[in-house]
């Protein structure tokens, strides 16, 4: 029988709990407040806590934060009167599963403890290895990389992949956090368990409302086809406010069905700070971020990644491993800020591979960009919303040259800031 640990200050809370909760199945234990509950947990654990916010000498929320000190995988539900967004969204941060509102109806307990034991039972699988099929290797494997920076993230990936904490991905486009995505997906779930990704960049194409939310915040046909696996939003500073507010519905009473992991280009807690991203929406997704890093923070990773799309690449005159890049041919790509990264860098390196008539490669054949700066891409040509980190690439490169940057983005020299510090 599952098992409650009931925090509440109030006996009479006590009381009516126990009398709505156990006849569901589960068993419940009590205590008056943050400090006996935190000591009745350590010397029993429980499957699930259910913790006021306002009780002293310990309050619900320093409850929460010493629980997951203790426990990491302590599911922790927040119960507060005073029907206040910001103590909830606070609870979220700090690891909650998810928090009530004072008066609730029963219904909504007793499905909101069911969630949570789910959640509780899918995390408990995966720390005892039943559902990992990726090794650590098979990680190191399919992450391609030994810079300090990617070691950094392979790291944290091999502590996640027993957890179904929600993952939020952050870097600019083309670093390659779909593939990381999936990679994790693989690590988590068993083969032939749904990996169903949505990119809210497409917010605006016919029917992605219905596939996401669905109606009421129940959640779509794609929300649907992710139970047992994962769900992966991409680019999911994209969304719509109006369905952000939905988007936490739809988490609310289905994420103990699925894994979720997000994606972004931007940092969405400056977002938040600014008050252009919905708060609650960011801590559900965003328990654990992870920054994954631009090429031109890992060059070094350049020779593993040519040897690696070698392998992959085809030539019609020469077997991969037979093709070399010569030390200038390495040195002009070192040298390049690669703006698109790793989807830029593999285009190029499979593009010069497959036309090459000669087994060395050398700078010549390299692109004239990566070469020239008067060929890169204008600020008009490049992606959009991307354009501030354009123009930080350009100025770094052209040693804060403004007219310099300015020629070579084709635009007018007020739209460069020089002020703007370059920290690459």
């Amino acid at each position: 029988m599952p098992s409650i640990l009931i925090v509440d200050d109030l006996i009479s809370i006590h009381e009516m709990l126990e009398a709505v909760i156990e006849p569901t199945g589960f068993s419940t234990s009590f205590a008056t407040d943050g400090e006996k509950g935190l000591a009745r947990y350590k010397a029993e654990r429980f499957d699930l806590v259910l913790a006021d916010i306002v009780m002293k000498p310990m309050d619900g929320i320093t409850l929460l934060r010493n629980l997951k000190i203790y426990d990491p995988t302590a599911v922790v539900t927040i119960m507060t009167a005073y029907a206040s967004t910001d103590s909830a969204i606070q609870a979220l941060k700090y690891g909650a599963f998810d928090y009530l509102q004072k008066p609730f109806k029963v219904d909504e307990l007793i499905k909101t403890l069911k969630r949570a034991l789910e959640f509780r039972e899918a995390t408990k699988n995966r720390v005892s290895g039943v559902s990992q099929t990726v090794s650590s290797d098979d990680i190191d494997g399919q992450i391609i990389g030994k810079s300090p920076s990617v070691r950094r993230l392979i790291q944290q990936i091999r502590k996640l992949v027993d957890s179904r904490t929600p993952l939020l991905l952050q870097g600019e486009i083309g670093v390659g956090k779909s593939h990381i995505a999936e990679v994790i997906h693989k690590a988590r779930h068993e083969d032939e368990t749904p990996f169903v990704r949505i990119d809210c960049s497409l917010s605006t194409d016919e029917g992605f409302q219905a596939g996401l939310l669905g109606e009421n915040g129940s959640g779509g046909e794609w929300v649907a086809k992710a139970k047992g696996g994962t769900l992966f939003l991409e680019n999911l500073q994209s969304l719509p406010d109006n369905y952000q507010v939905e988007l936490v519905s739809v988490l609310r009473s289905r994420s103990s069905e699925f894994s979720v992991i997000c994606s972004s280009t931007v940092d969405l807690e400056h977002l938040v700070d600014e008050g252009k991203f919905n708060d609650e929406l960011f801590f559900r997704v965003a328990a654990i971020p992870l920054m994954v890093p631009p090429l031109r923070d890992r060059m070094e990773d350049v020779p593993l990644l040519i040897k690696t799309l070698l392998t992959k690449s085809a030539n019609p005159l020469f077997d991969g491993n037979q093709i070399e890049f010569t030390k200038d041919a390495l040195q002009t790509m070192g040298s390049y800020y690669w703006p698109g990264n790793l989807a830029e860098f593999n285009q190029v390196v499979s593009k010069v591979i497959a036309s090459s008539e000669s087994r060395l490669i050398s700078s010549r054949q390299l692109p004239m960009r990566l070469r020239d700066l008067s060929d890169w891409p204008s600020l008009e040509d490049y992606v959009a919303g991307q354009e501030r980190e354009y123009i930080s690439i350009v100025l770094h490169t052209c040693r804060n040259d403004v007219e310099r940057a300015s020629e070579i983005l084709k635009c007018d020299p007020s739209r460069i800031s020089p002020s703007e510090p370059v920290t690459r």
